[in-house]
């Protein structure tokens, strides 16, 4: 079990984020000495690590520096300085997930093509480097979607492009397209890997989207999809987790089409929004096997222990500015609602400002539930 619980051990988070403060709960009840480096000194990482460093995560020496520190190094984003973290592996640190892993993942380019190499099935895609070469290109396919390669989060960076003049208005920068496919739901697995090689998968999950923001807007565990589907599903992610040999967690979104196909749309190295029902919905939070993942530690049950479904409570359109959390308190009088608040204090449009879980025996009485609290919490600014 090497050092991990001995007083001189020190594990260090890149990103400061809610990712970072949730996880944070679960190295607290193992009394884990925690280092965070983060941008912004007001991160909700800040409070509750017991070191909090400021710096660049996209800067060399930031993050190097920063890594000489720790003895196991995690992140909670994919976008950090990928040559740092190859310099700390090589001289010792432990890099969990792995850079060569990061460094794939956080380029949407060279995702997909490592998905077309390792025939694992997805939608067919081109890699362009600027605007002025898409536009070369005389796409007309249309509808695709466009992609920025790098730096795309929570919808922004993803466009679906009906026409010709809506290719003028795009960003100029590298990105990707992808041909459109009909889908009828949205799922996910979370597979859980330690560095033994141990791999255990949580439930399928089904994800709603907001149809403007194009962001997560509630989580469904366990999907409402035939079983034989859900096998599908969770059997693709497993292969897409062997195809990495990560260790740590890997979120794998994917479609079920028309034709209940299982297709990859892209991953993400981490914990991520659609595990948040985890917390209170699962015997293991994805956060806790987070934690026993990249410490090499047995992993823990995935199964559910009721229904859960999460909503994200995000920033009202309209408002910017300290935030305010309207009719918080109505929820708490309902019956398997637990709110948790990221610990933000501006909030903007659309920005993950908290979430609410739902747990239920009833997956119906659930979603009923989380559609009330949808409309009841409002996110705003004074």
């Amino acid at each position: 079990m090497e050092n991990y619980f001995s007083s001189d051990f020190k594990l260090g988070v890149l990103g400061g984020g809610q990712l970072g403060r949730m996880l944070l709960s679960e190295t607290q009840k193992l009394d884990i000495h925690t280092c965070v480096l983060d941008s912004s000194k007001e991160a909700p990482c800040a409070p509750y690590c017991n070191e909090f460093f400021l710096g660049d995560l996209l800067n060399y020496d930031d993050v190097y520096e920063f890594g000489k520190k720790v003895e196991v190094l995690t992140i909670e984003i994919e976008h950090v300085n990928i040559e740092a973290l190859y310099k700390l592996e090589e001289e010792g640190v432990k890099v969990y997930p792995q850079p060569s892993v990061i460094a794939t993942i956080q380029h949407k380019g060279k995702q997909k093509d490592f998905y077309k190499e390792k025939n694992i099935p997805t939608s067919p895609h081109q890699r362009f480097n600027s605007l002025k070469e898409l536009k070369a290109a005389s796409l007309n396919d249309f509808p695709f979607v466009w992609k920025s390669a790098q730096f795309g989060y929570d919808g922004m960076g993803v466009k679906i492009v009906r026409n010709v003049a809506d290719i003028q208005n795009l960003p100029d920068t590298e990105c990707i397209t992808e041909k459109l496919i009909p889908f009828k739901n949205e799922l996910a697995v979370i597979v859980a890997r330690n560095a033994d090689g141990k791999v255990k998968t949580y439930p399928v999950v089904e994800m709603e989207f907001h149809p403007e923001a194009n962001q997560v807007e509630y989580v469904i565990c366990p999907a409402r999809i035939d079983d034989k589907v859900a096998e599908k599903a969770r059997l693709v992610a497993m292969e897409v987790a062997k195809a990495f040999e990560h260790v740590g967690l890997l979120a794998v979104e994917m479609f079920q089409t028309e034709n209940d196909e299982i297709i990859v749309n892209e991953v993400a190295p981490r914990t991520h929004n659609s595990g948040h029902y985890s917390i209170e919905a699962s015997y293991t939070s994805q956060f806790e096997q987070h934690l026993r993942t990249i410490l090499n530690l047995p992993l823990g049950n995935t199964d559910s222990k009721l229904a859960g479904i999460m909503v994200n409570l995000v920033g009202a359109d309209g408002y910017e500015g300290n935030v305010i959390y309207k009719n918080i308190t109505d929820i708490l009088e309902i019956e398997g609602v637990t709110p948790h608040i990221y610990g933000k204090k501006i909030t903007k449009p659309f920005r993950k400002m908290g979430h609410v879980t739902i747990v239920n025996k009833d997956i119906k009485v659930a979603r009923k539930t989380a559609e009330l609290v949808k409309n009841t919490v409002k996110v705003i600014s004074k």
